[in-house]
Parts: C-alpha cells; sequence; structure tokens
C-alpha cells in the first residue's frame, strides 16, 4: 500500500509575521485598504503634528504617501521635530522627513513636494493620485476652501489639524454618505438568539435535549446549552400565557424564578452552572426584536428609498449604457438636464435620479456608489417581509458538552445561511432590475447581514472653518448647541473658539497679538450668540473669561508646537485615517478638540 505525502505546513508569511497584531484589529480587508491608500501631507508651520500623526500611519504600512512643505530646515526644527538633525540644517524639511520616515518601514513609498500650499492649489490636477488630505495649520482661508471644495466634490476626507502649545484640535469631513459596516462592537452584543421567535430546526432541538429533562444524569442535566433551557422554559409559560412570553420586568423576574426552580442543588457542586447562565440571560434576552436608531436612519435614508423606487421602474439595460449618458432609463438621449457620476465621469437624468428631491452634492450613478444602498435596500425588504433582520449566526460561550455545543452551532449558522441566501437572492434581483452591469461581491452581502444591527452612516459636513459668510462663521444649526456647550465650566470649545481666531489673525502684523487674538475671539463669540438667539446678544462673562485664558496661553506659545502634545495628537489623527482608510471602527464626527493643561479631550459635531 503506497501513501501519499501530505503538503507541507505553511506557516504564516513575513507580511502577517510583521502586521500580526494590526491584522487581528482590521484583518486582512483592512490592510490591503492601508496598503492602496495615498496621504497627502500639507504642512505649515512648525509641522510636527503632520509627521508625527504621519509616523503613526508609515509604521501600520499606509502603501503611499506625499509631503508638501516649502519650508527648509532651521535650528527651531530640531528642538521640536525628532525626525531631523543638525546634518539636516539647510535642506527642505519635506524631503529630510520624508527620507527618516522611509527608514521606518522599507514597504512604504514617500515622496514629497518642496511646494507651497498656495502653488499647490493653484493646479488642481497634481490632487488627482491622493485618498486623504491632512492639512496642518495655518493655513490661509482661500487655499483651505479651495482643497475643502476638491477634496468634497471627489469624495476624499480630508483632516484639518491644529497643534499650539498645551492645545490641539482636528476637524475631519467626510464625504456626504459614509456607511461603515464592519463597526466591532462588543462581542456580547452580536449575538442573536431569536428566543422570542424560534425556527422549526430550533425547536427541534430543544424538544430532542429536554424531552427527557427529569432523568438525565446530573452530568447531563448540567450540560444543557442554556439557550435550550430557555426555549424549553418559555413554551411551559407560554402555555400557561395564552401563547405569550413575559412581557414586562414583573413577568420576567416570574420567569426568571420558574427557570431557577429547575436547577438541580443536591448534586456535589450544590447548583448547576448552566441554569446560572439562564436565569442571568433571561432580562437581556427577552426582549422583542428592534431596529437599532442607526440601522433605521439607512432605512429611512432617500438613498435606500430611491434604490427601491429605481429597481421598480427601471427596464432592462441597453447598449445605450455604454456611451456617455448612461442612466437607469436606458436613454442615451441629453435632454439637457443629467447630473455627473463623480466616480466614472458618465452623466444621468436628474428626473431618472432625484425625481422629486434635491440633487446631492455628491452624485453617483448606480453601478458606482449603489453597493451599500443596494445590499441595505435589500435587507430592508428582508426586515419588511419577516419583522426580523437577517441572524449573524454567532453563539455565545456557554456551559455545554462540546457534541450539543457544535449542533447547538450549527442550527444557528445553518439558518444564518438561509437568510443571508434569501438576502442574497433580492440583491441579485435588484441588480438585474436596474440594469446593473457589475455583480456585488457575496462575501460583501453576508458581512452586511452579520453586522446590520451596528451599522452605522455618518452624515459628512464640510469643514467648519469653511463655512463662513462675508459676516463671519457660519454655525447654522448647531449654534444654539455650541452655544449651550460653552457655558459647560468644563467645555474645551474655548480652544476652536481660539483656533478659529487664531486662523482669522494669519500673518496679521499687531503691536499687541494678544490684543489682536482676544479681539478677534470676542467677534466669533458675538456671531455666535446672535446666530443662537436670532438677535444681537451679551455673551456671557464667565465664556469671555475661559477663552481669553486660552488666547493668553496661545500667544505665549507664539506659534510653537510641543513634541509631547503633537506626538499624541498626531497619533489621535493617525487612529482615525485608518477608520476612515479601512472603513471600520467609528470614526469622530467630525471635530475633536484637546487640552494638555488638563489632560482632557471632547468631540463634537459641528
Amino acid at each position: 500500500m503506497t501513501g501519499t505525502t501530505p503538503p507541507p505546513l505553511h506557516g504564516p508569511s513575513s507580511k502577517e509575521k510583521k502586521y500580526d497584531r494590526q491584522l487581528r484589529l482590521w484583518a486582512a480587508s483592512g490592510q490591503a485598504a492601508l496598503e492602496e491608500a495615498h496621504v497627502l501631507l500639507i504642512n505649515s508651520g512648525p509641522a510636527v503634528v503632520g509627521i508625527e500623526a504621519l509616523k503613526n500611519l508609515v509604521l501600520p504600512g499606509v502603501g503611499h504617501f506625499t509631503i508638501v512643505d516649502p519650508a527648509t530646515v532651521t535650528e527651531a526644527d530640531l528642538g521640536v521635530n525628532f525626525f531631523l538633525d543638525e546634518d539636516s540644517l539647510g535642506q527642505p524639511r519635506a524631503q529630510r522627513c520624508c527620507e527618516l520616515l522611509r527608514e521606518l518601514n522599507p514597504d512604504v513609498e514617500g515622496n514629497y513636494l518642496q511646494e507651497s500650499i498656495d502653488s499647490l492649489v493653484a493646479t488642481p490636477d497634481l490632487l488627482k493620485p491622493y485618498t486623504i488630505f491632512l492639512l496642518t495649520a495655518p493655513v490661509t482661508t482661500s487655499s483651505l476652501n479651495v482643497l475643502s471644495q476638491y477634496a468634497q466634490a471627489h469624495r476624499i476626507p480630508i483632516f484639518h489639524i491644529h497643534s499650539v502649545g498645551f492645545y490641539a484640535h482636528f476637524s475631519l469631513a467626510l464625504p456626504s454618505a459614509f456607511p461603515i459596516v464592519d463597526t466591532h462592537p462588543e462581542p456580547t452584543s452580536t449575538s442573536e438568539l431569536r428566543l422570542l421567535n424560534p425556527w422549526p430546526e430550533l425547536e427541534a432541538l430543544v424538544h430532542e435535549k429536554t424531552r427527557s429533562l427529569d432523568t438525565l444524569s446530573d452530568h447531563e442535566h448540567g450540560h444543557i446549552p442554556y439557550v435550550l433551557l430557555l426555549l424549553h422554559y418559555l413554551e411551559q409559560w407560554r402555555k400557561e400565557h395564552g401563547g405569550h412570553p413575559p412581557q414586562n420586568y414583573k413577568e420576567k423576574s416570574e420567569f426568571r424564578e420558574l427557570v431557577r426552580k429547575g436547577a438541580r442543588t443536591s448534586n456535589p457542586e450544590g447548583g448547576e452552572e448552566n441554569y446560572d447562565e439562564a436565569v442571568g440571560a433571561v432580562l437581556k434576552s427577552l426582549n422583542p426584536p428592534s431596529l437599532s436608531s442607526t440601522l433605521r436612519d439607512v432605512f429611512e435614508a432617500e438613498e435606500c428609498k430611491r434604490m427601491t423606487m429605481e429597481s421598480n421602474s427601471a427596464p432592462t439595460p441597453t447598449e445605450a449604457e455604454m456611451y456617455t449618458i448612461k442612466c437607469l432609463c436606458g436613454n442615451s438621449e441629453d435632454d439637457g438636464n443629467t447630473v455627473r457620476c463623480e466616480e466614472c465621469d458618465t452623466w444621468q437624468h436628474i428626473e431618472c435620479y432625484y425625481p422629486n428631491a434635491k440633487v446631492s452634492e455628491v452624485h453617483n450613478c448606480i453601478d458606482c456608489g449603489g453597493n451599500f444602498w443596494l445590499i441595505a435596500s435589500a435587507i430592508n425588504i428582508f426586515y419588511t417581509n419577516h419583522k426580523l433582520l437577517p441572524l449573524p449566526g454567532s453563539v455565545p460561550d456557554m456551559k455545554a458538552q462540546s457534541e450539543d455545543y457544535i449542533q447547538l452551532q450549527n442550527v444557528y449558522k445553518s439558518k444564518a445561511r438561509k437568510d443571508h441566501a434569501e438576502v442574497l437572492s433580492t440583491v441579485r434581483s435588484l441588480e438585474k432590475s436596474l440594469g446593473r452591469e457589475t455583480v456585488i461581491d457575496e462575501k460583501e452581502v453576508e458581512a452586511f447581514c452579520k453586522g446590520a444591527s451596528f451599522v452605522k452612516l455618518i452624515r459628512g459636513r464640510s469643514l467648519h472653518a469653511t463655512r463662513g459668510t462675508q459676516h463671519g462663521d457660519s454655525w447654522g444649526d448647531r449654534a444654539k448647541f455650541v452655544q449651550q456647550e460653552l457655558r459647560d465650566p468644563d467645555s474645551l470649545l474655548p480652544i476652536y473658539i481660539t483656533f478659529l481666531a487664531y486662523d482669522r489673525m494669519g500673518d496679521a502684523l499687531a503691536v499687541n497679538k494678544e490684543d489682536h487674538l482676544r479681539r478677534l475671539a470676542m467677534a466669533i463669540l458675538y456671531e455666535l450668540w446672535e446666530q443662537a438667539d436670532g438677535s444681537e446678544c451679551k455673551v456671557d462673562e464667565d465664556v469671555k473669561t475661559r477663552v481669553g485664558q486660552v488666547v493668553q496661553e496661545v500667544i505665549r506659545a507664539d506659534g510653537s508646537e510641543l513634541h509631547n502634545i503633537s506626538a499624541l495628537a498626531g497619533g489621535m489623527v493617525a487612529q482615525e485615517v485608518i477608520k476612515v482608510i479601512t472603513k471600520q471602527y467609528v470614526p469622530i464626527d467630525n471635530t475633536c478638540t484637546f487640552d494638555g493643561i488638563t489632560s482632557k479631550s471632547s468631540v463634537i459635531r459641528l
């Protein structure tokens, strides 16, 4: 008899070994997204915070970076930028930082441009290769506006960063719709047991394992999975309560006692762990299914509703879709009222995409921007039909014999696969009715089904600093909220207000910079109070005092950065950049402020 030599076992690759810890956080898909990214860092001022942010992106393996910085290295740089030494004096700062950053990770490609931001924005074509912008202050309002508008038009996330003395701030502007499917919720919250809506296979397993409950040995009785125990006692409860499960706290407490009484206490342990698990799970597991607020927002979004409406009206695609006008209606005629897809540069009829709604600021055709919304629409249809979301299929750890636990797992996984197959079938049907040329990957649908309860949709807004008018900053619908937040003695918004004033001050020459900056900060406060209250009002003295204290500290720093503050702020920025690039975890929305004196940070939506 001849044997077959088993194939050699392959251990982890060198890349897997190198990035082992981070792969546990964002997996291979996240690492691939990171390696495809091209980060543009536009440096101004001391520029330490930008380099520190870039350092924390180079180390985990961002694919490409480019530094734009017109400055040459001076002695002042040597005291705050740890990447520079005396040999760097007089050399282009962008070049030296780029060379030294590349030494941290040979897998990363780095480039530099010794250009000013003004010359960069004067040639928009130079911005095409980049997938994310990092912009460090100070920067002129005109340049900030140009970059922000370009980023918004091309759906490129942009970070605006300050670091002066003990204070730091960064704002993030995301595309108008930025969905995150893989939000990484707590593992304990991802198990949907569906105890109030069991399916036939689960009911059959319950009857198989609990039909002779009283005659089981102590070992077998103490190892019945608590999920099956709860379903067994729920069946008893329903028989005595008109088919209804426990519906309020009082009834759930009574049901909990019913379960507790079923435990055997005459065994050597004096109790049973599986029954303790069942009792502990009553309050959190016997709740009727409901949509999370974040998923409800997705289902109620115009993009999701429009996807279903389009699928009901779109004809079979024709060859006309190969031309410049590529609309879901199949008509290639230009009616003079069209909108351009930002991704593929084709044009669609406004009447077809926005029959009763305002045209989106950033438009995508169904082939380019529809994956998320198409799957969301399919899951919405599933929810409408079943009043339930697709089953994730995971089962929490519990006291059980291995054979029973595996059997229970298989029942849940099998049901999850069936739910996923139904959603996938709806997706394919929508694709066909929409005349979609590209097919969504089955794994993408599966991932959405598993994490549907925790999907997050962020409605990106432009940078607040770019929303000014000739009369000052525009606070819009956030004016009242910001006003109330400023009245909180622990609020860090005085730092943000001062940075707004600092940007306004720019390189203006003044005999007394502190007085000048204070006047600008007070003007911003008066503008805010007027927008919040609808008329010119008196700003709270306490608020003016706290803003004045921040102004004094910023002037004391005289535009310089402290390395430890910039290093921390740069790390915070890099963390959010990775979230945005990988589309995993939930990035801030949309402004973060850090106070190095009190070691506090805060996040607020502006």
